[in-house]
């Protein structure tokens, strides 16, 4: 028997069933501007400067009752709620060990040794992470989609959540759900 007869012939009961099935969301809409600066080399620290991010995420488990590892609706529409907090806002980390963030007033006040810089509050997204790195970004909105989704959907392997910040550099963070 071909290889085209065998598949012509094969049905649904005999098909091996797949382990895993994978979404994946990356939307024109899945995009926010925000500002930024990083630390490296220990004690490096960046100017201030923007990107229009890019996001991707990814989820991977069995089907469900409705055929779906997830309802895409409520995938993008969590992802698309994250990006609009992020979009147009200094992006702040507020874990790093040299980098200092106080909310004074109506003003975030940011230092790094003798450099300083003064927002207005609702210009600011504080996240409580090290650095504001892709890797970290994607991190956090793994971590924001995860508890915005778990009591909708429990039974997925992982997320991914890739951050595009500049047209190919891509950073990303898988987690377990």
């Amino acid at each position: 028997m071909s290889n085209n007869s065998a598949a012509n012939n094969s049905t649904a009961s005999n098909h091996p069933a797949p382990s895993q099935f994978r979404v994946q969301l990356q939307k024109e809409q899945l995009v926010f501007s925000s500002a930024h600066f990083i630390t490296f080399a220990g004690d490096i620290c960046e100017c201030l400067h923007g990107h229009n991010y890019g996001l991707k995420a990814e989820v991977a488990g069995p089907v469900d009752e409705n055929q779906y590892v997830v309802d895409f609706i409520a995938f993008r529409d969590t992802l698309a709620e994250i990006v609009k907090r992020l979009d147009h806002h200094v992006l702040l980390p507020t874990l790093h060990p040299l980098i200092k963030v106080e909310v004074a007033g109506h003003e975030v006040v940011t230092t790094f040794r003798t450099k300083r810089w003064v927002f207005p509050v609702e210009d600011c997204m504080l996240l409580p992470i090290g650095n504001t790195t892709a890797e970290l970004i994607a991190w956090w909105i793994a971590g924001e989609v995860h508890m915005k989704l778990k009591s909708k959907v429990q039974n997925l392997d992982w997320l991914e959540v890739s951050v595009d910040e500049n047209h190919g550099q891509w950073g990303v963070c898988r987690i377990n759900w």
